[in-house]
């Protein structure tokens, strides 16, 4: 499958997940045959598969020219390798989720991946049904990962919320403030409830949640889910 963004037009808005219209998704894999079937089986699972990439430097300029909601990623790829595919295109564009695809389910790759920004992590054993579900739920926001790994991620977060807290977010008298609500959902992420389950429990909109999610990832200026999550841990919210 080749990429569909007409490279002399400008890259449409990436899809609110409020508005109705399919979730627009890039799958990257040096496999052409594995990175075709799975293009295709999202296909017609009703996404659109804006573009596909076999390398990490193709794959970073196709992703900023389609602007897809998620990346669906491999790591191991030529040229350059998935986790810094995935730390470039984060860092250029924040909204965009990045889904690990990979083979591999070695503890150091998990880490490295959601260390690098990547939102969830499935192995290539997933089934069909648990990609379209883990795009759909990545596309959401909601951290995804392949039974057994959710807990080390956890972990990982703990651990790093062990180490020197970083410049931005801290509690100086300048820093900026959260408001209780934002306090309340951060609270929430920490424990590790999806935006679904936090936007039940306190009884608002899902898109709500992100709301105050993004609002409250840029009054830190923290990037993602990662660096939230330790932020909150640091301060004892998850024990709160």
């Amino acid at each position: 499958m080749s990429e569909r963004q007409d490279p002399g037009r400008r890259a449409p808005e990436r899809q609110d997940p409020d508005r109705q219209g399919p979730i627009r998704v890039m799958v990257v894999d040096d496999h052409p045959m594995w990175r075709d079937a799975v293009a295709r089986d999202l296909a017609e699972s009703g996404f659109d598969v804006v573009a596909t990439a076999g390398d990490g430097d193709q794959a970073v300029r196709r992703a900023a020219a389609a602007a897809p909601d998620v990346l669906v990623l491999d790591l191991n790829l030529p040229g350059k390798p998935g986790v810094q595919v995935c730390k470039e295109v984060v860092g250029t564009d924040p909204k965009l989720r990045v889904l690990v695809l990979s083979a591999s389910g070695e503890h150091a790759d998990v880490l490295e991946a959601v260390k690098s920004g990547a939102t969830g992590y499935l192995l290539k054993s997933a089934s069909t049904e648990e990609l379209r579900d883990a795009v759909r739920r990545t596309a959401a926001g909601d951290p995804v990962f392949t039974p057994g790994l959710a807990g080390l991620v956890l972990g990982e977060y703990r651990r790093l919320a062990s180490e020197p807290a970083p410049a931005a977010g801290t509690d100086d008298p300048g820093a900026p403030r959260l408001t209780d609500r934002e306090t309340e959902v951060l609270r929430l992420v920490a424990k590790g409830l999806s935006y679904k389950q936090i936007a039940e429990r306190l009884v608002i909109s899902h898109r709500t949640v992100q709301n105050h999610v993004q609002n409250t990832l840029g009054k830190l200026q923290l990037h993602n889910r990662v660096e939230l999550v330790r932020y909150a841990i640091e301060r004892g919210l998850d024990d709160a």
